[in-house]
């Protein structure tokens, strides 16, 4: 979907997104476009007609930080509503999911222009990077139910 057909839209659009932990650090992608460019987020985008939630977070995260995934459970659906003179620029519906590590090579790609592994202190301070409030309440939930459920790579 182009751009054009994100900002204010007719009905909201549907994403996912990814709490990815390994070794207690989460991942982390730098949008690199609006909303929200240049600010720290979870990997994640629109979900694709006939896409089941669970592969279109795999295909996001493999999209964004070249990292193979599988999705373990839902943390939180919410919305992402960014209104601007009265209007809704953008109206996001997103399903954010626990993730562990299967495979790949972390690397920025698609609309990311940076991933880090970032740890617990990083997140809940006020250090260099711009995290919005949501999702650093979503990275510490995502955070908790991983050390509840022990999650690790494979």
């Amino acid at each position: 979907m182009d751009d054009a057909q994100r900002e204010f839209p007719q009905a909201p659009l549907l994403g996912v997104g990814a709490v990815v932990v390994q070794d207690g650090l989460v991942l982390l992608v730098r949008r690199g476009r609006e909303p929200l460019k240049g600010h720290w987020t979870l990997p994640g985008g629109l979900l694709e007609v006939g896409e089941a939630l669970f592969e279109g977070v795999v295909r996001e995260v493999h999209e964004e930080t070249g990292l193979v995934v599988e999705a373990i459970e839902l943390v939180e659906l919410l919305d992402r509503i960014h209104r601007e003179a009265g209007r809704v620029r953008y109206h996001y519906v997103i399903a954010d999911y626990l993730c562990r590590v299967t495979g790949g090579e972390l690397r920025a790609g698609s609309d990311a222009d940076a991933v880090r592994w970032v740890s617990r202190a990083e997140w809940n301070s006020h250090s260099a990077l711009v995290l919005d409030p949501v999702t650093v309440r979503v990275i510490e939930a995502g955070w908790q139910r991983a050390q509840a459920l022990r999650v690790e790579a494979k």
